[in-house]
């Protein structure tokens, strides 16, 4: 729907965990580009509110704080401070941020459960969950690891396998165990309360797949293929300690679910920031709704919380729009908090002082709004060399350089206006129609090409009119260049903002500005003759190749841990592969194992795997061919005695004729021994 049909907007940001840092993913996906959209809708003078706040109910937090041996209440007041910090150092400008543990919140999610409760939204139902009897508790998805059915890996929680990727259910694993106590859970009966989605299937099909078609495609995709498959209902409480307790009376030790619980934090931040006029944010139909998530979270943002919404009713609103993004990677593997594999928030404002901006270019420029998309540290440097520093800090630099150099600092007086200028007058404008229409459709990557063409414009505007050299004959036509610089540059302040508010109000302090708008955006009269400007000073430097190798060098020791720590693992949770169906012994006795020693042995052209053999069997030589050559260079093998089967029918193996097979071990991490004698023995000797 077109904006220009709301009175306010109310933008909401997706409640990351506090049980962790934010990381670029998080800023990439959600944070970034909704502040932009919100500076823009500020900048033209609109009515818009930006709320956001910590998520910190969940097994996550649980989980932390056990590793920890502190109170979740511990961790979530550690990372709350961290995450809203980090925020502000960047610049994303929350009008609140705050916390699902807090009062508001309490009171208002507590409200949200008994209104439906009291008006026969929920079902009940009883259903056999894993307990946990030396831990005294049931257990959730995450707390229960087992064998994974699928890979049979070790260690698969009770909602995924990590190793092959497989969503799994408690009750699918092989051998499952407490990941608390260790201890064989149990099933045991208990009861929950469910929203059953399915009464609100029509609804929702008729919101989304009739009146929203111009959501982006991923979302409206996966919308599309969950209301194919049929809605079901989907619990809304849990077993747990940790969390806001069901209203109920006989409900101990149940609280409410965290997808439940998080999303009506959207509803408690903003009565938290507007307590006596909230409901205009929520209630209005003028109000228009936009929800920044990632893809992750679609289902929860576009199904569910929109069928809790419907199921409540007093004239609670719909999001309008759900731009979600794809996922951001990091040096072409997958963002992993797990694995620290991750550009933290904090930690990037610590080793990049004053380059909040150049982050949040390089993550708009490379945003993955159509698919996920991969972040890279050359790409980093290069962009804010080649980019920000050469394009728009090289033309900024260059007319107020110029501008100080001839008329002493004072915006000298626009004379008659050349072709050149009208050309420029006239791309300005025809960008700001384009960067604005891309805005207002969450196009931000190509918003800021557009932004950055208008820098380009102004340095092929001084690179044609060449002041330099003017000013040696025609003191009034370089006035009227300068004139026109300092004016677009002024422009660039302006159309920056969203994307770079740091270096726009740098930029807009150098000269002599104030206060701007959108609709300033396009004029040419913006600093008027006379005014002073400030002394220059660079709006970005070059980033060196001494940076971007310190974090390069960072992530290599993470990957080189991350493999240690794997290879522990899969050591650890090793087992044997089952033993195969008994044969007789008269069938063994058929086989004819022996002890050669090599005398040759070397790479088979044309083959990756193949090593020949050349053997004395103590009889005559023989040559056998074995796929072993990614574990062994072949000059380490002459002379070892190794044990082969020798009455294998010979068979052509890249043209070569192989008379036996040479018996090897596979260890436990995927490696390859050749089995040996433990002493020397005679060449022939048969082994049984």
């Amino acid at each position: 729907m077109d904006s220009k049909k709301f009175k306010r907007t109310l933008v909401t940001t997706a409640l990351p965990y506090a049980n962790g840092p934010v990381h670029i993913g998080h800023l990439a996906g959600v944070y970034v580009p909704a502040d932009i959209y919100t500076r823009f809708l500020r900048l033209r003078g609109e009515d818009v509110v930006m709320v956001g706040g910590s998520d910190e109910h969940g097994v996550p937090i649980t989980i932390r704080a056990r590793k920890e041996g502190v109170t979740p209440q511990d961790v979530v007041d550690r990372y709350h401070k961290l995450i809203k910090d980090s925020f502000e150092g960047l610049g994303i400008s929350f009008d609140v941020y705050s916390r699902t543990t807090s009062a508001t919140h309490a009171e208002t999610a507590t409200e949200f459960f008994r209104h439906l409760y009291d008006n026969g939204q929920f079902i009940e139902k009883t259903t056999e969950q894993y307990y946990d009897e030396e831990g005294g508790r049931f257990l959730t998805d995450r707390n229960i690891v087992g064998e994974c059915p699928v890979c049979h890996a070790q260690g698969a929680y009770g909602d995924q396998c990590e190793k092959c990727g497989s969503t799994l259910s408690p009750s699918e694993l092989i051998n499952p165990r407490s990941a608390e106590t260790g201890a064989t859970p149990v099933l045991r009966p208990t009861s929950h309360w469910f929203l059953p989605l399915d009464r609100w299937q029509a609804d929702l099909e008729k919101w989304i797949l009739e009146g929203h078609k111009e959501w982006k495609t991923n979302v409206y995709g996966q919308c599309k293929s969950w209301l194919e498959l049929g809605l079901q209902p989907r619990a809304v409480t849990r077993d747990l300690d940790w969390g806001i307790p069901v209203p109920v009376e006989g409900a101990d030790g149940k609280v409410l679910y965290v997808w439940f619980d998080a999303p009506i934090g959207y509803i408690s931040n903003t009565r938290e920031l507007l307590p006596d006029t909230w409901e205009k944010y929520w209630k209005d139909p003028e109000t228009r709704i936009i929800n920044f998530i990632g893809k992750d979270n679609i289902v929860f943002h576009c199904i569910i919380f929109p069928a809790m919404l419907m199921a409540y009713g007093d004239n609670f609103q719909l999001p309008d729009n759900v731009p979600a993004n794809e996922f951001l990677n990091l040096e072409g593997d997958k963002i992993s908090t797990s694995r620290n594999w991750a550009i933290w928030l904090h930690e990037y404002l610590a080793d990049f002082p004053g380059k909040q901006d150049v982050l949040r270019y390089v993550l708009t420029a490379n945003a993955p709004e159509t698919k996920d998309n991969d972040f890279t540290w050359r790409d980093f440097q290069s962009r804010n060399n080649s980019e920000l520093v050469a394009i728009l800090g090289n033309f900024v630099n260059r007319a107020m350089v110029l501008t100080h150099k001839y008329f002493g600092g004072k915006v000298p007086a626009c004379g008659a206006l050349t072709e050149a200028e009208e050309t420029l007058i006239a791309e300005i404008s025809r960008l700001k129609e384009q960067v604005t229409q891309a805005l207002e459709t969450f196009h931000f990557r190509e918003a800021l090409r557009l932004a950055m063409d208008m820098a380009r414009a102004g340095n092929k505007y001084l690179q044609e009119t060449e002041p330099w050299k003017v000013a040696k004959t025609d003191m009034e036509r370089t006035a009227t260049i300068l004139n026109t610089a300092i004016q677009t540059c002024a422009n660039l302040a302006i159309v920056f903002e969203p994307f770079l508010p740091f270096m726009s109000a740098r930029l807009l302090k150098m000269l002599g500005g104030e206060t701007i708008s959108w609709e300033m955006l396009g004029c040419f009269d913006l600093v008027p003759a006379g005014a002073q400007l400030a002394q220059p000073e660079l709006l970005f430097d070059k980033i060196e190749d001494a940076a971007v190798e310190a974090q390069l060098d960072r992530l290599a020791r993470i990957k080189a841990e991350n493999e240690r720590i794997k290879a522990e693992q899969e050591l650890k949770n090793w087992r044997p592969e089952p033993q195969q169906a008994d044969v007789p012994f008269d069938t063994f006795e058929q086989v004819d194992m022996r002890v050669g020693t090599v005398i040759e042995c070397e790479r088979v052209k044309k083959s990756d795997k193949l090593l020949r053999f050349l053997i004395d069997d103590g009889m005559e030589r023989r040559t056998i061919c074995s796929g072993i050559a990614k574990y062994y260079n072949p000059e380490d093998l002459v002379g070892k005695q190794i044990c082969f089967v020798a009455n294998f029918a010979p068979r052509k193996m890249m043209g070569i004729e192989s008379q036996g097979m040479i018996l090897s071990a596979v260890n436990a991490d995927g490696s390859l021994t050749v089995i040996t004698p433990s002493a020397p023995v005679r060449p022939g000797a048969r082994i049984g």
